[in-house]
């Protein structure tokens, strides 16, 4: 009986080990939680949609069981996604994504204090020095410079408009790589640029679109969430709409020529794989064309001809082999 109830104790001590000491029986300690803070709407067909696509990604190529992702949503009021961001790290997310470049001084403060919760934002490449902290960021001049070469070739007034939000991070990357793109292709062309100022502010997309399209533009193209005002004009215009970050192509399938999305998952892998070997942070990733992070995506309801499709092709190839540089 002795030998028995020894057996029976040692038996018990195990159990309780590997149940509660993440030793691997407690289903939910293989569960690996997400939580992502986000300036817009899940589904506004650009930067926030975005991210939420590759989530769903990586949830079905994990399973529900084991990938889980909460979100907190239209976060543009910066102290308010502050402390969403703080509240994360507090309820143990193995990884809280800040989501947009204006979260970085919240992160950077809000970090320190969870040494073993693995934050990222983007888009930016600074870590801020941070053991715990990733950063990503979108190579949009790539994409920018294939969707210039697009618009170049299918403007007849050689009159195309750009509106940007604020001019930074992979905003004023995507504008400037299209404008080098349509600059490759037709030196005469003229490329207007409208900084309205403003990620989300939808009725001042929409003006600025108008103004271009009062100086003649037939080819438009933007960045952000507040593109979706931008559209409605080009659609009511006629005018041609290149979309970037997400597919716009469901806003104006007759307009829309083609869109560079985002496919974060590439990243997302990434840094999954290393916090899971308890690697906090520290690095800062890239997506490219070159990496499948970038997609160019045609809009199968426009018929776009052979040549053009040809050129954006030639131009993607060149951009990832290196016999063509963006920004030379």
């Amino acid at each position: 009986m002795k030998t028995y109830t020894k057996i029976l104790v040692l038996f018990v001590l195990a159990t309780l080990i590997l149940a509660g000491c993440g030793g691997g029986g407690d289903a939910a300690s293989d569960v690996f939680r997400v939580a992502v803070v986000m300036p817009s709407a899940t589904n506004d067909l650009a930067f926030s949609q975005s991210m939420y696509d590759a989530l769903l990604t990586i949830q079905e190529e994990r399973g529900e069981d084991k990938f889980e992702f909460v979100f907190s949503e239209s976060m543009f009021v910066v102290d308010d996604a502050a402390a969403a961001i703080r509240d994360y790290a507090s309820e143990g997310y193995n990884l809280v994504i800040a989501h947009g470049s204006q979260y970085g001084s919240s992160l950077q403060e809000i970090a320190p204090d969870f040494p073993e919760t693995a934050f990222a934002w983007g888009t930016t490449v600074d870590t801020f020095g941070l053991d715990n902290v990733f950063a990503y960021e979108a190579r949009a001049e790539e994409g920018g410079y294939v969707m210039g070469v697009m618009a170049a070739m299918l403007s007849e007034s050689a009159t195309i408009g750009v509106i940007g939000p604020i001019e930074t991070g992979d905003a004023k990357l995507y504008v400037d790589g299209f404008i080098a793109g349509v600059a490759a292709t037709n030196g005469a062309a003229q490329v207007n640029t409208n900084w309205i100022g403003s990620f989300s502010d939808v009725a001042l997309a929409s003006e600025a679109a108008q103004t271009h399209i009062g100086a003649g533009a037939d080819v438009l193209t933007g960045t952000a969430q507040m593109v979706v005002g931008a559209i409605g004009v080009a659609e009511e215009n006629g005018a041609l709409w290149f979309g970037t970050q997400s597919s716009q192509t469901s806003l104006a399938p007759d307009i829309v020529v083609a869109n560079q999305v985002y496919r974060w998952e590439v990243v997302l892998r990434e840094m999954i794989s290393l916090i899971e070997d308890q690697t906090y942070g520290g690095q800062s990733f890239l997506i490219t064309l070159e990496n499948g992070g970038l997609e160019v995506e045609f809009n199968d309801a426009y018929s776009l001809s052979d040549d053009v499709k040809d050129a954006a092709q030639a131009a993607i190839d060149g951009i990832v082999d290196g016999s063509i540089t963006v920004f030379p």
